[in-house]
This record gives structure tokens, C-alpha cells and sequence, in this order.
């Protein structure tokens, strides 16, 4: 959904967008028919099977099955959030935002002004490393980490002198102290003033996806503590969700083949300096679903990398379990555990980068991660052992997000435990929220995708309330559909699926849209078959009725009201059967 977003502005932007000039800016494209066709900017191809239909304000690939609205294309190939894919297409459309953040809106602090002082903190960092006559300790710290001044110099890094005020005397000026204090930048009170919360420190920018800066970490030269420090949270920076190194990595390839998930800023920074550029760091805390969730909108495969320690293993479990909700079909997760002692810094360093892929190409898929630690839980030789597997299978099968990873998953378990997994298991692992397909498409799930498609054509159906008594697998889901068509002021693809955002309805609905049943490219040919379905599925909510209505009850023993509804089912009954 929307989050904080009126839904009636996005509506509003979306209106007033075309995604055929969005995604026309962007892929060379031709017109095929009513649609327009090229090449996907999503993967390599040869042979274009990437179309755009300006009818329906829908993307979608035939070779790798990206597909969405101009919102969802923005999010995947510019790696925006939502909101940053609403802020832009409302720029093009000559519209603004009607809030920003909480915290913004409440101080009237632009997001701008932040970025702008955040920037401006960044280069005076950078010129105290260069300049200021006591970081000549922050470079020896550097030479000694093995860190070349080509690499320093590309993550922009720099130093904060050991002073009080170095920061707030330079910017505040021209920026203000009040400003300053909300980009997290300057701490305490000091009679109104503050002072500078990073002192006697190596410092690390923290850019976001579009390179922005939005924080800074901080390491201490010499001993003290902490040993590092990160910035406050801001309206800008959000630790529990940014992946340092990122905006490196995406400079260095548009779809990376693969994430290296790593703990420290200096992990990222010595990884890259030995050609592996494809590594992004946590921010001194736990792995995160919104950490996951950032990784995955970059590429499907992470590699999570720990210490060998008992510590590492620890956090290794911790971020597996924080990670099964976020693996749904066509996402890969592995897990790669350093020897005891070493960390990515100093590994790459000891051994060379065609060494540490080498280690890295064994990392342990998270399936036989999990079923490894099972396993040690029990005793396989003895029945009780073998129930045990199933108990403890079920709350992790029940994480994973419906689909065929977690159907294979289960169906491995089941052979360790000999048997098929406990009925609620099976249940849990083979759930759908969508209408069921086969060689032979469903008439609910056919109905689903013809008002997927055209959804104005549900209005002219006339009244549908009947089709709430009809018992077929999905009717449940399209009669959500028919509600949330109603909903909408004026009735289209890309609305529906903005409006189902993040639901399991929005997900179940993209996995119908992106099946292989063709589509009548006349709205008119549509509304046919979809009158045809309905005057087949409507007899069905008679006879069920009727079920219902007379089942074990002669007629006798129904009340007057009873029998007025079946003397008018049955003067209506009729219809085709299925």
C-alpha cells in the first residue's frame, strides 16, 4: 500500500503519467500491435520480449518475467523505495508531495536541506584528511589497514579533527545550528550550541542507493570508545535499512549478479580495493528484514557473510530467521563462514581475491543450512526423533512465503522424517492465496485475469453479489477482487496493483498476470468471455444455495422465508454446467 502517501494523490500521479514516455526515456522501443516492445533492461537478451502497453499503463518480460506498473518499474531499475518513485513521477507530473516524513514535517525541515548539509559535511571531512595538521594519524591508521589513498579517495573518506567545535564553526554559519543538530551532526547542548558529534575519528559517508550522503560512521583513532560510531537517526538515515557500499556497487554493475553481505565499513572498502566490488556492509547492528528486503531489490542472490567464531554463528541464525519471509521464488540466500579469527579485511588481504571467491563459491545454501541444524537436534534412528523433525520443521516452513521453495523445502524434510510432513505442515507449505492453474485455466482464475486486465468491465456485469455462494477454489480471492475494483474511482491495471502494494492479494494477483494464458486484446472480446463465465459460475451459487436451504430439512419444515427463497432459486436455476 501507499504507507503515509494519500492513496487519492497517487491515484492523481498516476494519472497524469504515461508509462510509455517513462519507459521510453529509458528503453529504445517500438510499437507491435497495440503494445509497445524491446529489449528488457532487466536482463541480457538478444531478442526483445519486453512489452509496454500504454492501454493498460503495464510492463511486463516474457524472458524473465519482470512486470509492473511505472511506479514498480522506477523501484527496480533505479532502486528507489516508493516513495522516491512517487517523488519523481510527481516531479514530472508538475506536482509535489503533500509531506515528506514525520520528522521533517514536524520541525519544517526539508529532506533537501539535509541532503545539502550532509553533503557539505562530507567534503570538509574530506579536506581534514588531506589538509588538517593532525590527520596525518588518520593516514598512518589508513597505510597500516592496508588502505591505498586511489581506494580512500573513492569512498570518500575523511577525517574529523579531535576538537569540539571544528564542524559547527565551519558550517554553521551558513547552515545553522538547529540544522545541523537534525542532520545528527553536532550533540549536546553548550549553551544552545552544541558541538560536533564525530571528533578525533576516521570517517566513513554513508550514501544511499542514488548516492546521496545520509549519514556518517566514525572510527577512533588509538584506543577509546565506542570504537565505532554511526549518526543518529534521522528523517534521512535509518540504520536498521542501509547497506554501506551500495552505491559502489551499483557503479560498478546496473544488475549485479550477487551481494556479499559483510559486518564492517572496512570489509567493504579492503574487498573493493582487491577488485571485489560487489560486497555492502550492515551498520553495526543485526541483519534486518528491511536490510534483506534493500539487498534483494538489487539483485536475488546474497551470500550472508560471518565469523567462524561462536559469535558469528549466533548472528548467523538471528539473520536466517529474520531472513525466510524475504525468500520467495527466484531468491537465493548463502551463508559463508570465515575461519576463526579473520574477518573479510584481513582474509582478502592474506589470501587474494581469486582465493576468497574460491571460499565464497562455498558458501552453504540457507535449505541446507536449515536442515543441517535440525538434524543436530535429533535422533532419526527412533520414531520420537522423527516427529521431533516435523514439529521443529513447521514454525520455519510456516516463515517462508507461499510457493515452490518452500513446497521443495518441506518435501525434503518429509523424506528425512520418512513420511509425508504432519497434515497443518503440508497445508502450511502448499498454500495459495490464488486461484489454482493447470494446462486448462480455471474459470475463476480466467475471471481473474480478464478484470485484472480490464477491470472498468466489472461494471457491466451488473449485480455479482450471487457469485459470494459459489464454491470453487479462488472464488474467495476474486470476490476480493470485485471489492477492491469497486473501490477504485477510475478502474485500471496499474491502480489495482499500486492499491494491492505489498499485500499477499497484490502477490497472488502478479503471479496470475504473469502466467502464460493469452489475453483478448479487445476490451469488447473480454467483456464476452467474462459474461460467459459468470452465466456459468451464477447457476452454481443457486444450486449450492439450494443445497444449503433443503439439506436434511423437508419443506415442509422451512419458515416462510426459507421457502420464498427456494420457490425463486428454482423459478431462476439454469445456466450451462462446467
Amino acid at each position: 500500500m501507499s504507507g503515509r502517501i494519500p492513496e487519492d494523490f497517487i491515484d492523481a500521479v498516476l494519472a497524469r503519467t504515461d508509462i510509455a514516455d517513462v519507459i521510453g526515456a529509458r528503453v529504445p522501443l517500438r510499437r507491435s500491435g497495440r503494445e509497445l516492445a524491446g529489449r528488457c533492461p532487466f536482463h541480457e537478451e538478444k531478442t526483445p520480449s519486453f512489452t509496454v502497453s500504454p492501454q493498460k499503463q503495464f510492463y511486463h518480460c516474457f524472458g524473465c518475467g519482470a512486470h509492473g506498473t511505472v511506479i514498480g518499474f522506477l523501484m527496480a531499475l533505479d532502486r528507489l523505495d516508493f516513495r522516491e518513485a512517487i517523488a519523481e513521477l510527481a516531479q514530472r507530473a508538475g506536482m509535489t508531495l503533500p509531506e515528506e516524513s514525520p520528522q521533517a514535517h514536524e520541525s519544517g525541515t526539508s529532506l533537501a536541506a539535509l541532503y545539502e548539509v550532509l553533503a557539505a559535511a562530507s567534503a570538509f571531512y574530506r579536506k581534514q584528511l588531506r589538509h588538517h595538521p593532525a590527520a596525518a594519524g588518520a593516514v598512518e591508521y589508513l597505510k597500516n589497514r592496508g588502505l591505498d589513498g586511489k581506494t580512500a579517495a573513492r569512498f570518500h573518506l575523511g577525517f574529523a579533527p579531535d576538537g569540539w567545535d571544528g564542524l559547527g564553526r565551519a558550517l554553521g554559519e551558513r547552515y545553522g545550528v538547529d540544522l545541523l543538530r537534525q542532520a545528527g551532526l553536532l550533540t549536546g547542548d553548550d549553551g544552545g550550541r552544541g558541538h560536533d558529534r564525530f571528533r578525533g575519528r576516521v570517517m566513513f559517508p554513508i550514501e544511499d542507493r542514488r548516492g546521496r550522503v545520509i549519514g556518517f560512521g566514525g572510527r577512533i583513532i588509538g584506543q577509546g570508545e565506542p570504537k565505532y560510531l554511526n549518526s543518529p537517526e534521522t528523517p534521512v538515515f535509518h540504520k536498521g535499512r542501509e547497506l554501506y557500499g551500495l552505491p559502489n556497487v551499483l557503479r560498478q554493475a546496473r544488475n549485479p549478479q550477487q551481494l556479499l553481505v559483510v559486518e564492517g565499513y572496512m570489509d567493504v572498502v579492503m574487498l573493493a580495493q582487491h577488485g571485489i566490488d560487489h560486497a555492502v556492509a550492515v551498520l553495526g547492528t543485526a541483519l534486518t528484514a528491511e536490510h534483506l528486503r534493500a539487498a534483494f531489490r538489487v539483485t536475488p542472490r546474497l551470500v550472508l557473510c560471518f565469523d567462524g567464531d561462536n559469535a558469528g554463528r549466533r548472528a548467523a541464525e538471528r539473520a536466517v530467521d529474520n531472513a525466510l519471509p524475504e525468500l520467495a521464488d527466484g531468491r537465493e540466500l548463502r551463508l559463508l563462514f570465515l575461519p576463526e579469527g579473520e574477518d573479510p579485511d584481513s582474509l582478502v588481504r592474506r589470501i587474494g581475491k581469486d582465493a576468497f571467491l574460491e571460499l565464497a563459491g562455498q558458501a552453504v545454501p540457507v535449505s541446507r543450512h536449515l536442515i543441517d541444524r535440525l538434524l543436530r537436534e535429533v535422533d532419526l534412528t527412533s520414531t520420537e526423533g522423527r516427529a521431533k523433525l516435523a514439529a521443529l520443521a513447521k514454525p520455519l516452513l510456516d516463515k517462508l512465503p507461499a510457493g515452490t521453495y518452500r513446497d521443495l523445502l518441506g518435501d525434503e524434510i518429509s523424506r528425512h522424517v520418512g513420511r509425508a510432513l504432519p497434515a497443518p505442515v503440508a497445508k502450511a507449505a502448499r498454500a495459495r492465496p490464488t486461484p489454482r492453474s493447470g494446462s486448462h485455466p480455471s474459470l475463476v482464475r480466467r475471471a481473474v485475469l480478464l478484470l485484472a486486465h480490464y477491470p472498468h468491465l466489472a461494471a457491466q456485469l451488473g449485480d455479482l453479489s450471487g457469485l459470494a455462494a459459489v464454491r470453487r477454489p479462488g472464488m474467495d480471492f476474486l470476490n476480493r477482487l470485485l471489492e477492491a475494483i469497486a473501490g477504485l474511482p477510475q478502474p485500471r491495471l496499474d491502480r489495482l496493483l499500486e492499491h494491492w502494494r505489498g499485500t499477499p492479494d497484490g502477490e497472488a494477483l502478479a503471479r496470475v498476470l504473469t502466467g502464460s494464458e493469452l489475453v483478448p486484446q479487445e476490451a469488447a472480446l473480454a467483456a464476452q468471455e467474462l459474461e460467459q463465465i459468470v452465466a456459468r459460475l451464477l447457476p452454481q451459487a443457486t444450486r449450492g444455495r439450494l443445497g444449503e436451504l433443503l439439506h436434511g430439512a423437508a419443506p415442509s419444515q422451512l419458515d416462510a422465508q426459507q421457502r420464498a427463497e427456494v420457490l425463486a432459486l428454482l423459478k431462476h436455476r439454469g445456466g450451462a454446467p462446467t
